[in-house]
């Protein structure tokens, strides 16, 4: 990834500051485990700056290089002091767990507006605002159709985004995520589902799955925060072209562990929750060319086998 560039202090937020503070200044707001890796990514080349509503995480965020600041994405005001902080902003922190609207990136937008801008913000959202498709290959340009409560309050998040972006001439990138997973990360593998052995649709009933190993995940944040293009929308997935049911019978396979037993659609409700009815009940294929085109991103993990081979699962 390319060394950030400092601008003259006329075009700059970092202004007429003493040459120790000149560093890009980048805040990531839902500092968990991708933005862990999104700060380890950018090291320090950068001045690092996290939002917590913990006051438990303000010693590991220090131990890692990062300033932590208090502040919480449900309480408005406790955002005032991210006005102008940061030149840079990642933004990962979920919307609110009720209703059709993220009132937690309006709030987050509305405290970055108070005074300079930041030069470009980064949004994580997901892939589910595109609902479901027939296992059709997308691409950005189709458009979003979401089926779940969830969903809608992204794609809320993201029309929100976008319109500030535009009002206040900030460079917003949008990058639509499907399963994270890593070997490293907390329920990164499918070895716990396996282990309970959770059934998954028989191969006529199956949905397509897409999938970004968390590393390259964290890198595409990055390479967004100099190199995505104003107010444009990223797929960040690998090239992985997989059902549910079959990933899971490759990740079993590679482990040494049983094949999840397979069942029917139409028995499912009995067997499953809810919650994982809602992701077997939309199938596609994301289109990541703008993703390796635009952003330039290499993947490291290019399949979820190269992903579940790089170490124990």
């Amino acid at each position: 990834m390319n060394q950030p560039t400092i601008l003259p202090s006329n075009q700059t937020p970092l202004g007429s500051l003493p040459a120790r503070f000149r560093r890009e200044r980048v805040l990531i707001v839902g500092c968990g485990d991708v933005g862990l890796r999104v700060a380890r990514q950018l090291g320090s080349r950068v001045r690092l700056l996290a939002l917590t509503s913990s006051s438990l995480r303000i010693g590991e965020l220090r131990a890692k290089g990062i300033t932590p600041l208090s502040g919480n994405l449900d309480k408005g005001l406790s955002l005032m002091r991210l006005a102008g902080i940061a030149t840079r902003v990642v933004h990962l922190a979920p919307p609110p767990s009720e209703g059709r609207v993220d009132s937690r990136t309006h709030a987050l937008l509305r405290a970055l507006r108070l005074r300079q801008k930041p030069v470009c913000v980064v949004y994580g959202s997901t892939s589910g605002v595109y609902g479901n498709c027939d296992g059709d290959w997308v691409a950005e340009t189709r458009a979003v159709d979401a089926h779940t409560p969830r969903a809608h309050r992204r794609v809320d998040a993201e029309a929100r985004t976008r319109f500030w972006g535009r009002s206040t001439a900030t460079r917003v990138s949008i990058l639509r995520i499907p399963g994270i997973y890593a070997q490293d990360r907390e329920g990164g593998t499918p070895r716990a589902r396996l282990l309970k052995a959770t059934p998954v649709l028989q191969a006529q009933d199956d949905v397509f799955t897409n999938h970004i190993q968390a590393d390259d995940l964290a890198r595409a944040c990055c390479l967004a925060l100099w190199h995505g293009a104003p107010q444009r929308v990223y797929n960040i997935n690998d090239d992985s072209s997989m059902k549910m049911g079959d990933y899971f019978d490759l990740a079993a396979d590679l482990y040494g562990l049983p094949r999840p037993p397979r069942i029917a659609r139409e028995t499912a409700h009995e067997k499953l929750p809810s919650m994982l009815l809602s992701f077997m009940s939309e199938s596609r294929r994301m289109d990541n060319t703008r993703m390796k085109t635009e952003l330039r991103l290499r993947l490291r993990y290019p399949t979820v086998l190269s992903g579940l081979l790089c170490g124990p699962g």
